[in-house]
């Protein structure tokens, strides 16, 4: 059995994973895990990843969870160009050190702006407190500053002049904003720069094909009282 990849393109993660793999033509089997319709929480995919994540990746006997995880199995398994994780100490050291920040400041910021200002109201029918999403959005902004001044300075790429997995993670995360209609890179020259230099080095096609989903989520019929309720932890933890 061949390289079975378990993904969902709604999740930031999961995209990156899948541009990395497509991008370097890695040979995998795509299981599609519908995270709306709860099929992380079935006892089969338990078996792939007790954690109930997405992405998993499944290698023969070998399952692995967590998408930077993931992402480095890959590196070393096929091989992929260095550019993408640097042998060079000090240049993989800038990738781990995104790596390392952007859970808990990028990532989490895009989530909560993406679920404020769009699935909330439009999927959910919920209301968001205008005092929220100013903050949430606010939050968003410092962590955009960060990502210029701290990871991009004058730089190509986030860690030097090549393209990284840390640039595939972080335009990733930004599409989750620009999906709910906020144009994050309209007075941010540098970044907007930026993120046309990771399209040009992924392939404009292969982006958009790994952001169609995401894209169309504005479209999405309201969720039905089951998911609802499914989703009330999430939605509780997401309006905090």
């Amino acid at each position: 059995m061949g390289l079975q990849l378990y993904l969902d393109l709604l999740s930031q993660p999961c995209r990156a994973v899948y541009i990395f793999a497509k991008k370097n033509g890695i040979p995998f089997e795509l299981r599609t895990v519908d995270l709306l319709k709860g099929q992380h929480y079935s006892d089969d995919f338990a078996q792939v990843n007790p954690l109930r994540k997405v992405p998993a990746l499944k290698d023969g006997d070998f399952t692995l969870a967590e998408s930077v995880a993931i992402l480095l199995y890959l590196t070393r398994k096929y091989e992929t160009p260095d550019h993408w994780y640097p042998q060079d100490l000090q240049a993989r050291a800038r990738v781990d050190e995104y790596l390392a920040w952007q859970h808990t400041a990028l990532r989490t910021s895009c989530t909560r702006t993406m679920w404020q200002k769009m699935l909330f109201p439009v999927f959910l029918g919920q209301r968001v407190p205008p005092e929220t999403l100013a903050s949430t959005l606010a939050e968003l902004d410092r962590c955009l500053q960060l990502l210029e001044d701290k990871f991009l300075k004058d730089q190509d790429f986030l860690s030097g002049p090549h393209i990284s997995v840390a640039d595939l993670v972080a335009i990733t995360e930004l599409m989750h904003p620009v999906s709910a209609g906020c144009d994050i890179f309209k007075n941010r020259p540098k970044l907007a720069a930026w993120r046309k230099r990771v399209e040009a080095a992924v392939g404009e096609d292969l982006f958009q094909e790994a952001h169609a989903v995401i894209m169309k989520a504005k479209d999405l019929p309201p969720a039905d009282t089951a998911m609802k309720e499914r989703l009330k932890p999430l939605a509780q933890l997401l309006l905090q």
